[in-house]
């Protein structure tokens, strides 16, 4: 269970269970970024050598790009935390259905595809079920460099003309959530195969899209930022990059942090410096209590006065997944907390399970509002995307008793040794099979065995 190239399905019957209380105290090193990641793994169908990626997740939805791109042409291959690349001999420019709907990255590496193949199939997109993920910026994109669109309630199909695409100017700005960052990687990827300079208006500049910019950089593609305005590229007929490193998982290290925080521990993130988080992510966190401190080349959090609640939280493009955790570490504490989600206004889909910790917790509309310290204790619940199952983890660490958690599946997708990080701090868990019938059987393994 500890292979991360098996696929899992949402039928998973896996439980995780934690007996809480227990105060989390060590060293951790810090997974490679998801969000990067997947958007690199895009980027490198343009590439014309052969490229190795390296301090990629060990996460299932790093599994699934790897088999998108062996599938329409570009071989890949997962040898440890890397991940090796060969440029296409020859192209099958359709992403299958049953992949591309496991990932919310889909339409992403689609424009890869277009750029190289000159046509592309694509199912909408999957990943977490919280929202719905709209892709107009995205296909906006891909008509602006040239490409006839066909467009059902489940599928795309877009071609470019026989030239490849051509210089264009797009505006990637939404009209609920700003720039947009996966339409921002779209539209450079298409820019990169341009002949001629393109221009993305209000462009996103989040660590996930400066990534892929650098990897084109490094490759021959000219980049020029104007401010936070305009983007402009001017592509090449061959991209030679070799290389890339993916940067350590701000979100993994946060969800530690907290998970440490919540018990009364501390937690060292050796491979993590504090420049890694976002002014705005560190000082939602300081608002809680939180501090992250440089240390011996990592950051030390720790939350010596305990948790603090927060009067009003908003939370930006680059702390919207730390959403659901923080939640679950307010709870702890003492007096109201509201936090302000702007990115995704629905993104409540661990309330109700932290209720069933005995959480107080409301959600109105975009405002999530938590009332502290609550009590905690053992629940049986499950999460349905990455980061509210993360939430009811840090809760179960917190809560008097053994939790039974479902959603090791989703969990997964997003952290790929996060409970074996977990144990090794100190908690105390396992991964049990349910066996169908919702009755729990030991896998006979190591505690954290099966998510990592």
């Amino acid at each position: 269970m500890n292979d991360p190239s098996v696929l899992l399905s949402h039928a998973d019957t896996r439980v995780i269970q934690i007996t809480g209380g227990r105060r989390l105290e060590g060293n951790a090193v810090v997974q490679g970024s998801k969000n990067t990641a997947l958007h690199l793994y895009a980027a490198a169908q343009l590439v014309d050598e052969p490229l190795a990626l390296t301090g990629i997740p060990l996460i299932s939805d790093t599994q699934v790009c790897a088999e998108i791109l062996t599938h329409t042409g570009t071989a890949a291959r997962i040898v440890g935390e890397r991940l090796q690349v060969t440029p296409a001999a020859a192209w099958q420019p359709a992403i299958p259905d049953e992949l591309g709907g496991r990932i919310r990255t889909t339409a992403v590496m689609a424009a890869g595809l277009l750029a190289r193949a000159g046509r592309v199939r694509f199912p909408l997109p999957g990943g977490d079920a919280f929202c719905h993920r709209l892709i107009d910026r995205h296909l906006a994109a891909m008509e602006a460099a040239g490409a006839a669109l066909d467009v059902t309630g489940t599928h795309v199909q877009a071609r470019l003309p026989a030239r490849g695409p051509h210089p264009f100017t797009t505006d990637v700005t939404t009209r609920q959530w700003g720039p947009s960052l996966g339409a921002t990687v779209t539209a450079m990827l298409l820019a990169a195969r341009a002949r001629g300079t393109s221009t993305i208006l209000n462009p996103n500049a989040e660590p996930e899209v400066l990534a892929v910019a650098a990897l084109l950089e490094e490759g021959g593609v000219a980049i020029a930022w104007d401010g936070a305005t305009a983007l402009h590229i001017t592509g090449t007929d061959r991209i030679t990059a070799t290389a890339a490193h993916v940067p350590p998982d701000r979100l993994e290290a946060v969800t530690l942090a907290l998970a440490a925080a919540i018990t009364g521990g501390t937690v060292h993130l050796d491979n993590t410096p504090v420049t890694v988080f976002p002014a705005a992510l560190v000082a939602m966190l300081a608002d809680a209590g939180i501090e992250l401190l440089p240390e011996r080349g990592g950051t030390h959090a720790r939350c010596p006065a305990g948790p603090r609640p927060v009067q009003t939280a908003t939370v930006s493009a680059t702390c919207t997944d730390v959403q659901p955790p923080l939640t679950a570490f307010l709870t702890q504490a003492p007096g109201v907390s509201r936090i302000e989600e702007r990115i995704y206004t629905a993104r409540d889909t661990h309330v109700e399970p932290l209720r069933a910790f005995g959480a107080a917790v409301t959600a109105d509309g975009p405002t999530i509002t938590v009332r502290g310290p609550s009590p905690l204790t053992a629940a049986r619940t499950a999460g349905h995307d990455i980061r509210a199952v993360a939430a009811l983890v840090i809760a179960a660490l917190a809560a008097e008793g053994t939790s039974t958690l479902h959603g090791v599946y989703h969990l997964q997708r997003g952290y790929g040794h996060l409970l074996s990080k977990l144990a090794a701090l100190g908690a105390e868990l396992t991964v049990r099979f349910t066996g169908g019938s919702g009755e729990g059987v030991d896998e006979g393994e190591k505690p954290a065995a099966g998510c990592g």
